[in-house]
Protein backbone atom coordinates (compact mmCIF):
# COMPACT_ATOMS: atom_id res chain seq x y z
CA UNK A 1 0.00 0.00 0.00
CA UNK A 2 1.22 3.58 -1.05
CA UNK A 3 2.72 5.47 2.24
CA UNK A 4 0.67 8.51 1.38
CA UNK A 5 -1.63 8.48 4.41
CA UNK A 6 -4.52 9.33 2.48
CA UNK A 7 -4.29 7.47 -0.64
CA UNK A 8 -8.23 7.83 -0.99
CA UNK A 9 -8.60 11.69 -1.43
CA UNK A 10 -11.02 12.85 -3.19
CA UNK A 11 -12.37 9.37 -3.80
CA UNK A 12 -16.31 8.31 -3.40
CA UNK A 13 -17.23 5.39 -1.95
CA UNK A 14 -20.49 3.65 -1.30
CA UNK A 15 -20.34 0.43 1.43
CA UNK A 16 -23.78 -1.35 1.41
CA UNK A 17 -24.57 -2.58 4.92
CA UNK A 18 -21.90 -0.51 7.48
CA UNK A 19 -24.01 -0.07 9.89
CA UNK A 20 -22.04 -2.59 12.16
CA UNK A 21 -19.37 -5.70 11.63
CA UNK A 22 -16.65 -5.73 8.99
CA UNK A 23 -19.08 -3.21 6.88
CA UNK A 24 -18.40 -0.80 9.67
CA UNK A 25 -14.97 -1.58 9.75
CA UNK A 26 -14.13 -0.73 6.23
CA UNK A 27 -16.28 2.70 6.06
CA UNK A 28 -13.68 3.60 8.49
CA UNK A 29 -10.80 2.95 7.42
CA UNK A 30 -11.66 3.82 3.51
CA UNK A 31 -12.44 7.32 5.61
CA UNK A 32 -9.23 7.27 7.24
CA UNK A 33 -7.80 6.93 3.76
CA UNK A 34 -9.55 10.25 3.21
CA UNK A 35 -13.00 8.79 1.08
CA UNK A 36 -16.11 10.34 0.85
CA UNK A 37 -17.89 7.42 2.23
CA UNK A 38 -22.14 6.72 2.22
CA UNK A 39 -22.82 4.35 4.68
CA UNK A 40 -25.97 2.59 4.47
CA UNK A 41 -28.01 0.19 6.47
CA UNK A 42 -31.68 -0.19 8.09
CA UNK A 43 -30.51 0.99 11.63
CA UNK A 44 -30.70 4.64 12.07
CA UNK A 45 -31.06 7.37 15.17
CA UNK A 46 -34.65 7.17 13.96
CA UNK A 47 -35.55 3.39 13.98
CA UNK A 48 -33.87 -0.16 14.77
CA UNK A 49 -34.29 -2.52 11.61
CA UNK A 50 -35.56 -5.98 12.82
CA UNK A 51 -32.18 -6.98 14.31
CA UNK A 52 -32.78 -4.46 17.10
CA UNK A 53 -28.97 -3.92 17.69
CA UNK A 54 -28.13 -0.61 18.88
CA UNK A 55 -25.05 0.43 15.77
CA UNK A 56 -26.83 2.82 13.49
CA UNK A 57 -25.51 4.18 10.56
CA UNK A 58 -25.10 7.65 12.01
CA UNK A 59 -22.18 6.39 14.43
CA UNK A 60 -20.30 4.57 11.54
CA UNK A 61 -20.50 7.53 9.53
CA UNK A 62 -19.57 9.74 12.79
CA UNK A 63 -16.66 7.51 13.10
CA UNK A 64 -15.68 7.66 9.15
CA UNK A 65 -14.93 11.57 9.31
CA UNK A 66 -13.47 11.22 12.28
CA UNK A 67 -10.98 8.81 11.04
CA UNK A 68 -10.55 11.54 8.84
CA UNK A 69 -12.54 10.97 5.74
CA UNK A 70 -16.37 12.36 5.12
CA UNK A 71 -19.00 10.22 6.66
CA UNK A 72 -22.87 10.77 5.03
CA UNK A 73 -25.27 8.46 6.37
CA UNK A 74 -28.30 7.39 4.30
CA UNK A 75 -31.03 4.95 5.77
CA UNK A 76 -31.71 2.26 2.78
CA UNK A 77 -33.45 -1.22 2.86
CA UNK A 78 -31.19 -2.63 -0.57
CA UNK A 79 -33.84 -5.40 -0.78
CA UNK A 80 -36.67 -2.45 -1.79
CA UNK A 81 -35.01 -1.39 -5.59
CA UNK A 82 -37.04 2.18 -5.31
CA UNK A 83 -34.85 3.11 -2.08
CA UNK A 84 -31.17 1.86 -3.81
CA UNK A 85 -31.85 4.21 -6.93
CA UNK A 86 -32.32 7.11 -4.63
CA UNK A 87 -29.78 6.22 -3.15
CA UNK A 88 -27.68 6.30 -6.00
CA UNK A 89 -29.16 9.07 -7.84
CA UNK A 90 -28.21 11.19 -4.94
CA UNK A 91 -24.64 9.92 -4.86
CA UNK A 92 -24.50 11.02 -8.65
CA UNK A 93 -26.35 14.59 -7.72
CA UNK A 94 -23.93 15.06 -5.06
CA UNK A 95 -20.68 14.19 -6.29
CA UNK A 96 -21.13 14.94 -10.17
CA UNK A 97 -21.57 11.41 -11.06
CA UNK A 98 -18.45 10.01 -9.47
CA UNK A 99 -18.17 6.83 -7.83
CA UNK A 100 -15.32 4.58 -7.19
CA UNK A 101 -15.47 1.99 -4.59
CA UNK A 102 -18.75 0.12 -4.17
CA UNK A 103 -18.66 -2.57 -1.07
CA UNK A 104 -21.63 -5.04 -1.03
CA UNK A 105 -21.44 -5.85 2.64
CA UNK A 106 -25.26 -6.15 2.89
CA UNK A 107 -26.07 -9.26 5.50
CA UNK A 108 -27.81 -9.15 8.71
CA UNK A 109 -29.10 -12.50 8.62
CA UNK A 110 -27.85 -14.16 11.38
CA UNK A 111 -31.49 -15.03 12.76
CA UNK A 112 -32.29 -16.29 9.87
CA UNK A 113 -29.62 -19.03 9.77
CA UNK A 114 -30.23 -22.64 10.95
CA UNK A 115 -27.13 -24.40 11.95
CA UNK A 116 -29.02 -27.97 13.51
CA UNK A 117 -31.32 -28.57 10.64
CA UNK A 118 -30.61 -29.78 7.09
CA UNK A 119 -32.46 -28.48 4.28
CA UNK A 120 -34.92 -30.74 4.40
CA UNK A 121 -35.84 -29.94 7.74
CA UNK A 122 -35.40 -26.25 7.60
CA UNK A 123 -38.69 -23.73 7.21
CA UNK A 124 -38.55 -22.98 3.68
CA UNK A 125 -39.47 -19.02 3.80
CA UNK A 126 -37.30 -18.30 6.37
CA UNK A 127 -34.48 -19.83 4.30
CA UNK A 128 -35.48 -18.07 1.05
CA UNK A 129 -35.62 -15.21 3.26
CA UNK A 130 -31.83 -15.27 3.84
CA UNK A 131 -31.62 -15.63 0.20
CA UNK A 132 -33.40 -12.25 -0.42
CA UNK A 133 -31.47 -10.57 2.87
CA UNK A 134 -27.68 -11.61 2.00
CA UNK A 135 -27.65 -12.17 -2.09
CA UNK A 136 -30.51 -10.54 -3.59
CA UNK A 137 -29.67 -6.72 -1.62
CA UNK A 138 -25.76 -7.06 -3.54
CA UNK A 139 -27.61 -7.61 -6.89
CA UNK A 140 -29.91 -4.81 -6.20
CA UNK A 141 -27.45 -2.50 -5.07
CA UNK A 142 -24.92 -3.41 -8.20
CA UNK A 143 -27.88 -3.10 -10.59
CA UNK A 144 -28.25 0.39 -10.07
CA UNK A 145 -24.34 1.58 -8.81
CA UNK A 146 -22.53 0.13 -11.64
CA UNK A 147 -23.31 2.49 -14.27
CA UNK A 148 -21.35 5.68 -12.83
CA UNK A 149 -18.16 3.52 -12.67
CA UNK A 150 -18.87 2.37 -16.59
CA UNK A 151 -19.45 5.84 -17.22
CA UNK A 152 -16.35 7.19 -15.46
CA UNK A 153 -14.28 3.94 -16.84
CA UNK A 154 -12.63 3.01 -13.74
CA UNK A 155 -13.77 1.89 -9.96
CA UNK A 156 -13.60 -1.41 -7.40
CA UNK A 157 -16.28 -3.49 -6.55
CA UNK A 158 -16.08 -5.32 -3.34
CA UNK A 159 -17.92 -8.62 -2.40
CA UNK A 160 -17.75 -8.97 1.46
CA UNK A 161 -18.22 -12.61 2.26
CA UNK A 162 -17.40 -15.63 4.36
CA UNK A 163 -14.87 -17.45 3.45
CA UNK A 164 -13.19 -17.86 0.13
CA UNK A 165 -13.19 -21.73 -0.90
CA UNK A 166 -15.66 -23.99 -1.47
CA UNK A 167 -15.70 -25.56 1.98
CA UNK A 168 -19.08 -25.81 3.37
CA UNK A 169 -20.27 -23.61 6.11
CA UNK A 170 -22.07 -25.89 7.74
CA UNK A 171 -25.49 -24.52 7.40
CA UNK A 172 -27.31 -24.72 3.23
CA UNK A 173 -28.80 -21.13 3.12
CA UNK A 174 -25.88 -20.08 4.70
CA UNK A 175 -23.27 -21.62 2.84
CA UNK A 176 -25.52 -20.99 -0.32
CA UNK A 177 -25.24 -16.77 0.15
CA UNK A 178 -21.78 -16.56 1.14
CA UNK A 179 -21.13 -18.97 -2.07
CA UNK A 180 -23.00 -16.92 -4.65
CA UNK A 181 -21.69 -13.89 -3.43
CA UNK A 182 -18.45 -14.78 -4.31
CA UNK A 183 -19.83 -15.95 -7.65
CA UNK A 184 -21.03 -12.29 -8.04
CA UNK A 185 -17.97 -11.16 -8.11
CA UNK A 186 -16.80 -13.28 -10.68
CA UNK A 187 -19.68 -12.56 -12.67
CA UNK A 188 -19.32 -8.61 -12.60
CA UNK A 189 -15.63 -8.91 -12.82
CA UNK A 190 -16.62 -10.48 -16.52
CA UNK A 191 -19.20 -7.70 -17.14
CA UNK A 192 -17.08 -5.12 -15.98
CA UNK A 193 -13.57 -5.50 -17.07
CA UNK A 194 -14.15 -3.93 -20.59
CA UNK A 195 -14.81 -1.13 -18.91
CA UNK A 196 -11.70 -0.77 -16.51
CA UNK A 197 -13.80 -1.90 -13.93
CA UNK A 198 -12.40 -4.22 -10.92
CA UNK A 199 -15.17 -6.71 -8.56
CA UNK A 200 -13.45 -9.10 -6.11
CA UNK A 201 -14.49 -11.01 -3.05
CA UNK A 202 -13.00 -10.57 -0.18
CA UNK A 203 -13.48 -12.79 3.50
CA UNK A 204 -12.12 -11.82 6.81
CA UNK A 205 -10.91 -14.95 9.37
CA UNK A 206 -12.39 -14.75 12.88
CA UNK A 207 -14.38 -11.45 12.84
CA UNK A 208 -14.60 -9.96 15.95
CA UNK A 209 -17.88 -8.00 15.15
CA UNK A 210 -19.58 -6.76 18.52
CA UNK A 211 -21.97 -9.22 18.19
CA UNK A 212 -19.36 -11.77 18.70
CA UNK A 213 -17.65 -9.23 21.33
CA UNK A 214 -20.88 -9.79 23.31
CA UNK A 215 -20.91 -13.41 22.79
CA UNK A 216 -17.52 -13.50 24.52
CA UNK A 217 -18.21 -11.11 27.12
CA UNK A 218 -15.99 -8.73 26.28
CA UNK A 219 -15.11 -5.70 24.18
CA UNK A 220 -12.32 -4.59 21.22
CA UNK A 221 -10.12 -3.45 24.54
CA UNK A 222 -10.43 -6.56 26.22
CA UNK A 223 -11.29 -9.01 24.14
CA UNK A 224 -7.66 -11.51 24.40
CA UNK A 225 -9.65 -12.47 27.41
CA UNK A 226 -12.32 -14.31 25.25
CA UNK A 227 -9.84 -16.96 24.26
CA UNK A 228 -10.22 -18.37 28.12
CA UNK A 229 -13.53 -19.78 26.37
CA UNK A 230 -12.25 -20.20 22.66
CA UNK A 231 -8.28 -20.74 22.20
CA UNK A 232 -9.52 -20.08 18.23
CA UNK A 233 -10.40 -16.24 19.32
CA UNK A 234 -6.78 -15.99 20.59
CA UNK A 235 -6.62 -15.68 16.57
CA UNK A 236 -9.09 -13.58 15.84
CA UNK A 237 -9.15 -10.23 14.26
CA UNK A 238 -10.36 -6.92 14.37
CA UNK A 239 -12.99 -5.33 11.71
CA UNK A 240 -10.71 -2.52 10.91
CA UNK A 241 -8.20 -5.33 9.80
CA UNK A 242 -11.27 -6.06 7.23
CA UNK A 243 -11.34 -2.18 6.29
CA UNK A 244 -8.00 -2.05 6.09
CA UNK A 245 -7.15 -4.51 3.24
CA UNK A 246 -10.28 -2.90 1.05
CA UNK A 247 -8.56 0.68 1.53
CA UNK A 248 -5.06 -1.10 0.37
CA UNK A 249 -6.95 -2.68 -2.65
CA UNK A 250 -8.83 0.33 -3.21
CA UNK A 251 -5.78 2.59 -3.62
CA UNK A 252 -3.74 -0.39 -5.94
CA UNK A 253 -3.50 1.13 -9.06
CA UNK A 254 -3.24 -2.16 -10.59
CA UNK A 255 -6.07 -3.33 -8.79
CA UNK A 256 -7.50 -5.03 -12.16
CA UNK A 257 -4.50 -7.82 -11.39
CA UNK A 258 -7.16 -8.92 -8.50
CA UNK A 259 -10.44 -9.19 -10.55
CA UNK A 260 -12.32 -11.92 -10.03
CA UNK A 261 -10.47 -13.46 -7.22
CA UNK A 262 -11.60 -14.33 -3.83
CA UNK A 263 -9.66 -12.99 -1.45
CA UNK A 264 -8.63 -12.80 2.23
CA UNK A 265 -7.13 -10.67 4.91
CA UNK A 266 -4.24 -13.28 5.73
CA UNK A 267 -3.16 -13.32 2.29
CA UNK A 268 -3.31 -9.64 1.66
CA UNK A 269 -1.51 -7.79 4.74
CA UNK A 270 1.47 -9.91 3.32
CA UNK A 271 1.17 -7.98 -0.25
CA UNK A 272 0.14 -4.69 1.56
CA UNK A 273 1.58 -4.51 4.94
CA UNK A 274 -1.25 -3.67 6.96
CA UNK A 275 -1.81 -4.55 10.59
CA UNK A 276 -4.44 -5.15 12.89
CA UNK A 277 -5.44 -1.93 15.56
CA UNK A 278 -3.16 -3.43 17.72
CA UNK A 279 0.04 -3.98 15.64
CA UNK A 280 -0.57 -7.34 15.08
CA UNK A 281 -0.97 -9.57 11.60
CA UNK A 282 -3.76 -12.29 12.38
CA UNK A 283 -3.74 -14.97 9.81
CA UNK A 284 -6.21 -17.27 10.49
CA UNK A 285 -5.64 -19.55 7.73
CA UNK A 286 -1.98 -20.59 9.23
CA UNK A 287 -3.85 -20.88 12.47
CA UNK A 288 -6.51 -23.52 10.89
CA UNK A 289 -3.57 -25.33 9.30
CA UNK A 290 -1.58 -25.51 12.04
CA UNK A 291 -4.36 -26.24 14.83
CA UNK A 292 -7.87 -26.98 12.76
CA UNK A 293 -7.45 -29.16 9.52
CA UNK A 294 -6.34 -32.16 11.73
CA UNK A 295 -9.82 -32.16 13.02
CA UNK A 296 -12.00 -30.08 10.25
CA UNK A 297 -10.22 -31.07 7.57
CA UNK A 298 -8.26 -28.23 4.99
CA UNK A 299 -10.08 -25.21 4.13
CA UNK A 300 -9.64 -25.69 0.64
CA UNK A 301 -8.67 -24.65 -2.35
CA UNK A 302 -9.71 -20.70 -3.46
CA UNK A 303 -13.03 -20.65 -5.23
Amino acid sequence: MTTDTRPLAGKVALVAGGTRGGGRGIAVELGAAGATVYVTGRSSTGARSDLDRPETIEETAARITGAGGLGIPVRTDHSRPEEVRALVERIAADQDGRLDVLVNSVWGADPLTDWNHPLWEQDLDTGLRLLRQAVDTHVITSRYALPLMVARGSGLVVEVTDGNTARYRGSFFYDLAKSAVIRLAVAQAAELAPHGVAALAITPGFLRSEAVLEHFGVTEQTWREGAAQDPDFAHSESPAYLGRAVAALAADPNVMAKTGKALATWGLYREYGFTDTDGTRPDFAAHWAENLEERFGPLGDPL
